[in-house]
């Protein structure tokens, strides 16, 4: 005898998903409005964005960047959305097929896209770049470079094109992530900036807010299966061939996540009410100065940039 279980949100539909953080059996459709509530809400709470800002949302056309992209069109006019997309570089490593796909949907709404490489924004591909690190016996982990100069080129045509907000798919796996090493190195500063309500720290950034940093990563994959979406399940080859302290906490979180279901959600939820208490001092900080070299921010005491300062010492850029 086959016995079924009803929706515990609709008690219509037939359960296709358990939901183990919140113990509730789910459909199909459920599910979908859940993720769609629970984003609105996280929006909402902090404020992310208002209704006649522009937002430029970026994608690397993987699971995440498609439920991003999903939700906030449920959101947010297309006609005040816009897209950039970044290749790296890496050899034995492309996601052109992902890319491609939100391409095709981005022009099917009239969404502005912008697609550039690490090779015409600093003149070499990631592989390349680690390749003369490695050659100059630098040690700094390719996620280094990766995540330094992503945030520059996407700061940088956020700015120059008049958006007013900048979204990443980063989800609560990733969010959770981040704020474990953050407070593992005692970095009390990151943790503040990586709260949706930290401080702009120079009018050259333009805000990054995270609309899914609620969402676990098992629930963007799901979601973005279910609404149709065929998406690579390869990762990128640096991080099992390069590990960094983040690749060791992610595998480290996802058996914590499987002993007690919830888990993550409560850390983070744990220390965004934390920070908080902390967000009003942060705002006296004064502005950042500028880098001699490119003129973004940089840190206090610093002439220059640890982008350019990496950039430097791989040989691509001189300091005179």
């Amino acid at each position: 005898m086959c016995i079924t279980t009803k929706c515990h949100k609709c008690g219509i539909r037939e359960a296709v998903i358990l939901q183990r953080h919140s113990g509730k059996l789910l459909c199909a459709e459920c599910f979908i409005d859940d993720i769609k509530s629970r984003v609105l809400n996280e929006v909402r709470k902090y404020h992310m964005f208002n209704y006649n800002d522009r937002l430029l949302l970026a994608l690397s056309g993987g699971k995440d960047s498609y439920t991003l992209l999903d939700t906030i069109l449920g959101i947010h006019e297309a006609s005040k959305l816009g897209v950039i997309t970044i290749s790296e570089g890496i050899q034995g490593y492309s996601r052109d097929e992902d890319v491609v796909w939100i391409m095709s949907r981005c022009r099917d709404l009239g969404i502005d896209i912008v697609r550039v490489s690490f090779k015409e924004a600093v003149g070499y591909t990631l592989f390349e770049l680690v390749n003369m690190s490695k050659v100059s016996d630098i040690d700094v982990s390719p996620c280094t470079f990766c995540g330094m100069i992503r945030r520059r080129i996407i700061n940088r045509y956020a700015r120059e094109l008049g958006y007013d907000r900048v979204l990443t798919a980063h989800n609560l796996d990733d969010e959770s992530q981040t704020a474990f090493i953050n407070i593992l190195r005692a970095d009390l500063s990151r943790l503040i900036q990586s709260h949706p309500g930290g401080p702009k720290l120079s009018d050259l950034f333009v805000r990054r807010v995270k609309p899914l940093r609620k969402v676990y990563e098992w629930e963007s994959a799901l979601y973005a299966y279910l609404k149709g979406f065929k998406f690579q399940e390869a990762e990128c080859p640096y991080i099992t061939t390069e590990p960094t302290l983040r690749a060791k906490v992610r595998d480290y979180f996802r058996r914590l996540e499987a002993l007690e279901p919830g888990v993550l959600l409560r850390f983070l939820n744990f220390i965004d009410d934390l920070v908080s208490k902390f967000i009003d001092e942060s705002l006296k900080i004064p502005s950042l100065p500028l880098c001699k070299l490119c003129g973004e921010p940089t840190a206090h005491n610093r002439s220059i940039c640890k982008t350019c300062e990496l950039l430097i010492k791989v040989g691509v850029m001189r300091w005179a």
